[in-house]
């Protein structure tokens, strides 16, 4: 059984501007876990491993979603971390044009996926692109030098694209020692624009 999720994939000057970001931070701290530039993508739901008739119901729960939707555009800005940055899990990138037309898209495969019984998720969702994640807050705090606090700090204002959302993207996660590798199984294009 495949492990999957969904998610809005970036093009490719999305894709180049925030990997040139990573690179200019990862030497900065071996604390983080930097995500490859190829594996860069908003999660919308995770659905974790599923059998080919769930990912049959995923894909009509997606085309439903599609059907209602218009093409919309996206501007990933300024960098942050979950919870915060004294004890970060995650650093990503912010939304901050596309914003509300993002969250209706993934509340919309939240619903259609909950009708095809799904669970919803528990947390609530925040629309943001995951760069690095912190798996030592310990070694997070020996490491985090002042110069990667305040290169993040400085990138708070930082533009980093702009793209086009028409689709939504059914992925594939397959764990590998050297780490996880997406692929996209099938996506679904907005109908309207």
């Amino acid at each position: 059984m495949p492990r999957t999720f969904i998610a809005v994939c970036l093009d490719e000057p999305t894709r180049e501007a925030v990997g040139a970001e990573i690179e200019r931070l990862k030497p900065l701290s071996r604390a983080v876990a930097w995500v490859p530039p190829q594996n860069l993508h908003l999660t919308l739901k995770f659905l974790g491993d599923q059998s080919e008739d769930n990912l049959t119901e995923v894909l009509r729960g997606l085309e439903e979603v599609a059907a209602e939707r218009a093409s919309f555009d996206l501007t990933l800005h300024g960098l942050g971390a979950f919870p915060g940055m004294e004890r970060p899990r995650i650093l990503w990138i912010g939304v901050v044009e596309g914003g509300p037309a993002i969250r209706a898209l993934q509340s919309g495969v939240e619903a259609a996926l909950e009708r095809r019984q799904f669970p919803p998720e528990s947390r609530p969702w925040h629309p943001h692109l995951t760069i690095g994640r912190v798996f030592d807050p310990r070694r997070w705090q020996r490491d985090a030098s002042p110069a990667l606090r305040e290169s993040i700090a400085r990138a708070a204002t930082t533009r980093f694209g702009t793209l086009a959302v028409s689709r939504v993207a059914l992925m594939r996660s397959d764990l590998h020692p050297s780490g996880a590798r997406y692929s996209e199984l099938r996506s679904v294009a907005f109908s309207r624009g």
